[in-house]
């Protein structure tokens, strides 16, 4: 067997992120009684959550400035006045149980504990990913879960896959997959600690960056043919 470990990402990889993250903004921006348009307000926020999330992992911005921060730009980029702490509580809240899985994910980790060790890598933030991935119907089959907020690091830097790996108690990089939808975080990641990764392309997009992936995937149970 060529692998022993497999590192998950959480977020779009085996949780439905955008679901929750729709449910999570429609629940909140509707507490501040703001008259909702989804193809407006959502369609804004999501862009300016993206990048404020790449701004994160190149290091511009810390995660708990990027809690309120996001906040304050779409009060500002759509015109509309409101406390960003606030609405940042009300948003992980709902975020906070939204803990919606694929299709396939619960019949995957399921079979894969049976012959790897597993573990989930996520760059999230604590009250949100403790919630929605350390209670979740498929925890009890990852041996750690990593959550950048609690140990002080985040993907794509190679010392949360080392933390990861030493709380499994494992040393060889050589037999470690790292799976993910992100190219920037989980691939880039990945190639940075040395270890064989896996791309889940779900939406079939074109890979232009530099970080190519050792595999690539546009379906999740097409993981079990790689590992055959």
């Amino acid at each position: 067997m060529k692998y022993e470990v497999l590192l998950f990402d959480a977020d779009d990889t085996l949780f439905d992120f955008k679901k929750a993250e729709k449910y999570a903004f429609e629940n909140s921006i509707q507490e501040f009684n703001i008259d909702y348009n989804e193809n407006y307000h959502y369609k804004i926020y999501k862009e300016i959550n993206k990048n404020i999330w790449l701004e994160f992992e190149k290091g511009l911005i810390t995660q708990e400035k990027l809690k309120t921060e996001r906040f304050k730009r779409l009060s500002k980029e759509i015109n509309t006045p409101f406390d960003e702490t606030d609405f940042s509580k009300s948003y992980i809240y709902h975020l906070s149980n939204a803990s919606f899985l694929y299709n396939d994910s619960v019949e995957l980790i399921k079979n894969l504990s049976k012959n790897y060790k597993l573990a989930i890598i996520t760059n999230g933030l604590t009250d949100v990913q403790s919630k929605r991935i350390k209670q979740s119907i498929i925890a009890k089959y990852f041996e750690t879960i990593v959550i950048s907020e609690e140990v002080k690091v985040s993907k794509p830097k190679p010392e949360i896959f080392e933390i990861a790996l030493n709380k499994i108690n494992y040393k060889d990089k050589s037999k470690v997959l790292m799976i993910g939808d992100s190219l920037t975080s989980d691939i880039q990641g990945g190639i940075n600690f040395g270890v064989d990764t896996c791309w889940i392309n779900f939406e079939n997009h074109e890979n232009s960056n530099l970080f190519k992936p050792t595999y690539e995937i546009s379906n999740l149970m097409d993981l079990l043919k790689i590992l055959r």
